[in-house]
């Protein structure tokens, strides 16, 4: 009776906090010390790692077969009275020949930039901001959503690192890593198709990630890295 009075008290703790306890440890994890081109040494197996331009052309390619004709929906720019009118159709066009794609149901991985912040001395890590990376491809620009992203992140350095970091920033340095995360598309918004507020004319692509996975690359000096915005 004692065995299973304590069973039926973790189910009850697990069931009460486990959401919480899920959402912690998605976003709180050890700095990898690997280079982006070893990240698939880390990931489950059949993952596909989009983190150059190729892979994402080769992603879209399965997911859409060809770019949009940017220069038509765009017309005569932002001001054009029918630019939402023509975007709204390419979406859902593009929404509707995508169902049923093999790729949609793909375990993806992409990038983006993170910077250390504050550290958390109880946790023994530090909080990161992070943002998105745009990779210019021959589709237009490239920018990952995530979706139902963790409110906590944290990354925890072996005990050598987190000194010498602790220092950094106390010096007012940058410390600068990769954000690799892993999920599947959205099925019921998969990509969005938009253009860009900075550059007239300019397309941009945001496939859109549902997050099951998160990990924090120590950023080399040879890795090259997307354009920020």
């Amino acid at each position: 009776m004692r065995a299973l009075w304590v069973i039926t008290v973790l189910f009850l703790t697990v069931g009460l906090s486990g959401e919480g306890w899920a959402e912690d440890s998605l976003g709180t994890k050890p700095l990898l010390t690997i280079t982006r081109k070893d990240l698939s040494t880390v990931l489950p197996s059949g993952c596909h790692i989009l983190t150059d331009p190729h892979s994402i052309e080769q992603f879209l390619n399965a997911l859409d077969g060809t770019p949009p004709d940017w220069g038509l929906v765009y017309g005569h720019g932002h001001h054009d009275s029918g630019l939402d009118e023509r975007l709204f159709t390419l979406n859902r066009e593009r929404d509707a020949k995508r169902a049923g794609k093999e790729a949609l149901q793909w375990t993806v991985v992409f990038l983006w930039s993170g910077e250390l912040s504050r550290y958390e001395p109880t946790a023994g890590g530090f909080s990161i901001a992070i943002g998105p990376i745009f990779t210019a491809t021959r589709w237009g620009l490239v920018r990952f959503k995530a979706e139902d992203m963790p409110g906590n992140l944290m990354v925890i350095p072996d005990p050598s690192q987190r000194e010498s970091f602790r220092r950094k920033l106390k010096n007012g340095e940058k410390i600068e890593v990769d954000v690799a995360m892993t999920g599947r598309l959205i099925p019921e918004e998969s990509i969005v198709y938009d253009f860009s507020h900075d550059q007239e004319g300019l397309g941009i692509i945001m496939p859109v990630v549902r997050i099951e996975r998160i990990d924090y690359l120590a950023r080399s000096i040879h890795d090259g890295s997307s354009r920020n915005r």
